[in-house]
């Protein structure tokens, strides 16, 4: 579909055009409509004041003097084209050259043959001058039709001009209403995509798009404050947790070397340490969540080599996938280049791994692949496993979600909410799908400007 056709602002501007052309169109009907009954109007005066002196001339000369003055208005000729006769009661005409049958009195359209052109209509008027003779005095309409038609040709001309006129208008106004609206949209995008202390354009004309634009701005602050506050808790409450909970590790970890403390006292303390471990593993994981999806380390973004880091993590778990029991087989494309943080691009994949391997059991195929097309990046992580319902995709990447058939397996559900994190950061997306039997993972990432995969290059070459 051709992008003014989706673009609203467009279909406003072209409404806008639309009524503008359909009403001057009934403009320009009603004012030909209002010149022609006035051209008629005309007409049937001057039919009227040529009938009545006429009449004035048989009156005051009889049958004669009528007949002499038709004949000089015949002879002379006039720019209405004036046309006259006297019939008498059978119908027969007396005087003047107009042939036409015995009208009915007053005024109406009459039916005549122009020497020059054929049957023809006028518009006469009929008059009585005696209960035997009746006077038709009537005038060709030519002359309204020629105006008729030069003023619909003007108009035609004039409509086209100005619909020209409408129409740059109306793209004038349509790119002006995409430009507001896109720089508002470009600034959202980049607000979703981490930047939460850019603000919306405001251009200081002070119309409807920049108290619009004030007002996101006002809400945008009020929202970044709120993140800040929870954030900030967050942080304080894991930073003041891990303190006390690393000084209770410590002292326990001096309890487990008392070689006074029995075997039974000993196992509970290095249970208890284990436990704290985990805790501690716990506040990590959300404050590493937390500085993710704050975009503080966009700024440390550099050039990474996908290919290299998918290809060390693969070679590093796959013996440790082996010894549980499971199985890892990897494709990996070479040449694929992304810009990012590698730590976090690495910790995303090994998530997908570890998950792959947590959930599934002994006997399953992992399977780890990287892809590309033309300007995306693919990390896939597909197992064997049993897979996850349909209508748990979308809330397993949540914050402490997790399936109730791995409320057994160690971890927090916060795995696959930090990939979705990293995945947001680099500007990409975690998608996960239906295997069939199995899940599969994949990190959608955008590849570096000019980067071009080996195996693409030689295809060409």
């Amino acid at each position: 579909m051709p992008r003014w056709r989706s673009s609203a602002a467009y279909r406003i501007a072209l409404a806008n055009f639309a009524l503008f052309a359909g009403g001057l169109a009934l403009l320009g009907l009603i004012v030909f409509e209002v010149m022609h009954l006035s051209f008629r109007q005309q007409l049937d005066a001057t039919l009227a004041d040529e009938a009545q002196t006429l009449v004035a001339e048989y009156r005051s000369g009889g049958d004669r003097e009528l007949g002499e003055a038709i004949a000089e208005r015949e002879a002379a000729g006039s720019p209405a084209r004036m046309l006259y006769a006297v019939f008498s009661r059978d119908g027969r005409r007396i005087h003047g050259s107009l042939q036409a049958r015995r009208p009915s009195e007053g005024l109406h359209p009459i039916d005549f043959i122009d020497p020059r052109e054929g049957p023809d209509t006028a518009r006469g008027l009929g008059l009585d001058l005696s209960p035997n003779e009746r006077l038709l005095v009537a005038a060709d309409g030519e002359w309204i039709e020629r105006i008729d038609r030069t003023v619909i040709a003007v108009f035609i001309v004039a409509f086209v001009i100005a619909c020209l006129f409408g129409l740059l208008g109306a793209a004038v106004l349509g790119r002006y209403l995409r430009r507001r609206l896109r720089s508002i949209s470009q600034a959202a995008e980049a607000i979703i995509a981490g930047n939460v202390r850019l603000r919306m354009p405001v251009s200081g004309r002070r119309d409807e798009f920049d108290e619009l634009a004030a007002t996101l701005n006002r809400m945008l602050e009020r929202i970044e404050s709120l993140l800040e506050n929870l954030r900030q808790v967050s942080s304080d409450i894991a930073h003041d947790l891990r303190t006390p909970l690393a000084r209770l590790r410590t002292r326990l970890e001096s309890g487990s070397m008392d070689l006074s403390a029995g075997p039974a006292a000993s196992a509970v303390i290095a249970d208890s340490i284990r436990q704290v471990d985990d805790v501690l593993a716990l506040f990590a994981a959300i404050l590493r969540i937390s500085e993710v999806e704050s975009g503080e380390t966009r700024r440390f973004f550099r050039s990474v080599d996908l290919t290299e880091l998918v290809t060390d993590l693969a070679e590093s778990y796959s013996p440790a996938i082996e010894d549980t029991g499971r199985t890892l087989i990897w494709f990996i494309e070479p040449g694929v280049i992304v810009t990012g943080d590698r730590e976090l691009l690495a910790q995303a994949v090994v998530n997908l791994i570890e998950n792959a391997q947590r959930h599934t059991p002994q006997g399953t195929l992992i399977r780890l692949t990287l892809t590309s097309s033309s300007d995306t990046a693919f990390v896939q992580v597909t197992d064997s496993g049993e897979g996850v319902p349909r209508s748990q995709m979308g809330r397993i990447t949540k914050r402490f979600a997790r399936l109730e058939n791995s409320r057994s397996t160690a971890g927090y559900g916060l795995g696959l909410n930090l990939v979705s994190a990293v995945a947001a950061l680099h500007g990409g997306r975690l998608v996960l799908r239906d295997a069939a039997p199995g899940l599969s993972a994949v990190i959608e990432l955008a590849r570096a400007p000019g980067d071009e995969s080996e195996e693409r290059k030689d295809q060409r070459e």
